[in-house]
């Protein structure tokens, strides 16, 4: 009889679970996608509702949760600021409260656990690109704490669980990811300059727009992800998942000017406070363990999530 692996993923509704509960139905696996649809969308995993290795499960992880499964992947907490700030207490307690529980769950029924933490664990990081021995630069006490924070929490929780119960953790750190069914009023630079070019309006550049990110492409990311979960139990990680190709914020929104034909104005904003200067991921560590790197070029990608915003800005209308 053949086997087939029961998969955990929390907040599978959201943009990047949904694609990741996509491509493990893809191999072959059951998979129950859990969310508290803060952020993530019923409309994400609809067309996965007719699959019989599909379930969906309204659950919010700060409460524990008993399921029998094989693997979890621990994608639930808001990732933009706009959402992580709106109730900053919460944000804290999915990453802390939310990482105990699924941690638990691992403990008890011997699944491999894999934690999606963030490049935000880097602050604005004082060398340039971040390698993942370095400890990074975050303010405790600010607006983008209960993020950073709360995700640098739950790396030591899953290395303390490790230590102490021999849970087999997985962490990967995720660099800036776009593509569609990112929430059109999340926030993020990738989203906000594509739904302002698509309206026509002016376009917002915090700071002179010469700070810099690096995007993935969603399937990409998927990849990684999927590729770390099943290395050998002493890859623990942390793996940097992001693409090394490095873009200040005004090439971006030039490029999706171009690809959008829209006639949007740059206009000019002050920075927001602990917003990092430079992101740019060492993928070292994914080339050599995971045999992983992004194949999907941002002028590549940027199409299909033009795409699919002008689809959900016309649906609004």
């Amino acid at each position: 009889m053949h086997y087939v692996p029961r998969i955990l993923v929390t907040g599978g509704a959201g943009f990047i679970g949904s694609f990741l509960c996509e491509r493990l139905l893809e191999t072959g696996a059951e998979v129950l996608c859990v969310d508290n649809f803060f952020t993530g969308r019923r409309s994400n995993v609809a067309h996965l509702l007719d699959n019989p290795k599909f379930e969906v499960m309204r659950h919010d992880i700060t409460v524990p949760l008993f399921v029998e499964v094989d693997q979890i992947y621990n994608m639930a907490c808001p990732a933009s600021p706009i959402h992580y700030q709106f109730d900053p207490v919460q944000t804290t307690k999915t990453s802390v409260h939310g990482a105990i529980n699924m941690l638990g769950l691992a403990k008890r029924t011997r699944a491999k656990i894999l934690q999606a933490s963030t490049s935000e664990v880097y602050g604005d990081p004082e060398i340039h690109p971040q390698t993942e021995d370095y400890w990074g630069n975050v303010n405790p006490l600010g607006p983008r704490a209960c993020y950073d924070e709360g995700k640098r929490c739950a790396e030591t929780l899953f290395f303390d669980y490790h230590r102490q119960h021999n849970v087999k953790i997985k962490v990967a750190r995720i660099f800036n990811t776009y593509g569609p069914r990112m929430h059109p009023n999340d926030g993020r630079v990738v989203s906000n300059f594509i739904v302002q070019a698509l309206r026509g309006e002016d376009i917002t550049l915090y700071g002179d727009g010469e700070q810099t990110r690096s995007f993935c492409y969603v399937s990409d990311l998927v990849d990684g992800l999927i590729r770390l979960m099943n290395t050998e139990n002493d890859v623990t990680g942390p793996i940097n998942l992001g693409n090394p190709g490095e873009f200040t914020i005004r090439q971006l929104a030039e490029q999706i000017i171009e690809q959008t034909g829209s006639k949007s104005q740059l206009v000019h904003k002050p920075l927001p406070q602990d917003d990092p200067r430079q992101r740019r991921p060492d993928i070292t560590r994914a080339k050599t363990t995971l045999g992983w790197q992004p194949g999907i070029r941002l002028a590549e990608g940027l199409k299909p999530t033009i795409e699919y915003f002008r689809n959900e800005i016309a649906e609004m209308a």
